[in-house]
């Protein structure tokens, strides 16, 4: 390169490896209005743009998540491995605390998994649960009147007791979701896994060394060191940020509960970080 080349700045030298660097890291779906968490809506705009770089290497995804809902994660992780296919481009995943259930099957998008060696990975099941109420109704003298068209479209209603059909009925609805993530999980590791089927896809999840083992994740390592030893010390790694919407923009006035709908939206905000902190407690965090 001649002398006014090496004077460009990084970003504009041919020369200079990059490889774009995409989060995702929290619970998957929405949890609320405010709290949303990891959708195709607030994460395929910076994958496109990711994907759309000129003469990257690869596509690196920083992930940290345990999961959350199974129509979100598969929704990303296709949007993830379509980009890859259109551009000719590979995916490196890298786990930081956790990639487990619906976060692992993100993961599952990248061509090779990374993690650290305390990271928490795996967890290949379906999980759903609910409370019963059926008597707390009665003890506060309320009345509760339900109409509806379709003998089961009160199925697992909470405040009526529970129907061993309508739980068989739900098992039934978790083994087809077990099914296709097990599916999408041999698809895309092959024969890297190394595990009996009754050990990997248990639902129990382990750290890196025992991931590595079983072939769900390849190597340890972290996304700064990884990167510098396949492309150089000079690797560029520009963090491809979301863009902020409306919601996620400060809401001015939020922190004076002046109105019933301040008390409502934050009532239902605090009720999403209990499940979301329910949901990283499963693995210990």
């Amino acid at each position: 390169m001649n002398t006014l080349g090496r004077l460009l700045p990084p970003r504009f030298r041919a020369d200079i490896p990059v490889v774009p660097v995409v989060r995702l890291s929290g619970v998957i779906g929405v949890t609320s209005p405010l709290r949303p968490g990891l959708m195709l809506a607030n994460t395929a705009k910076s994958l496109e743009r990711a994907f759309s770089v000129k003469k990257a290497r690869a596509v690196a995804l920083l992930i940290n998540s345990p999961g959350g809902s199974p129509s979100q994660s598969h929704l990303i992780f296709r949007r993830i491995r379509q980009l890859s296919e259109e551009k000719k481009i590979p995916v490196l995943a890298f786990i930081e605390d956790v990639g487990a259930s619906g976060g692992y099957m993100l993961a599952c998008a990248a061509d090779e998994i990374i993690c650290d060696e305390y990271s928490i990975v795996g967890s290949i099941g379906v999980v759903g649960g609910s409370f019963g109420f059926p008597k707390l109704l009665e003890k506060l003298g309320i009345e509760r009147r339900v109409y509806t068209s379709g003998e089961r479209k009160v199925m697992l209603d909470p405040f009526l007791p529970e129907k061993p059909e309508d739980v068989k009925r739900i098992k039934a609805l978790q083994k087809d979701m077990h099914d296709h993530f097990i599916a999408l999980v041999k698809e895309r590791r092959g024969t890297r896994l190394k595990g009996p089927d009754k050990t990997l896809f248990s639902g129990e999840f382990w750290i890196a060394s025992a991931a590595i083992e079983l072939g769900l994740a390849d190597h340890r390592g972290d996304l700064r060191s990884c990167l510098r030893e396949r492309y150089g010390d000079k690797v560029r790694m520009p963090l491809i940020a979301a863009e902020k919407g409306f919601f996620a923009r400060k809401i001015p006035g939020l922190g004076l509960i002046d109105s019933l709908s301040d008390r409502t939206n934050l009532a239902e905000d605090m009720i999403s970080a209990l499940e979301t902190r329910a949901v990283w407690s499963r693995y210990g965090l």
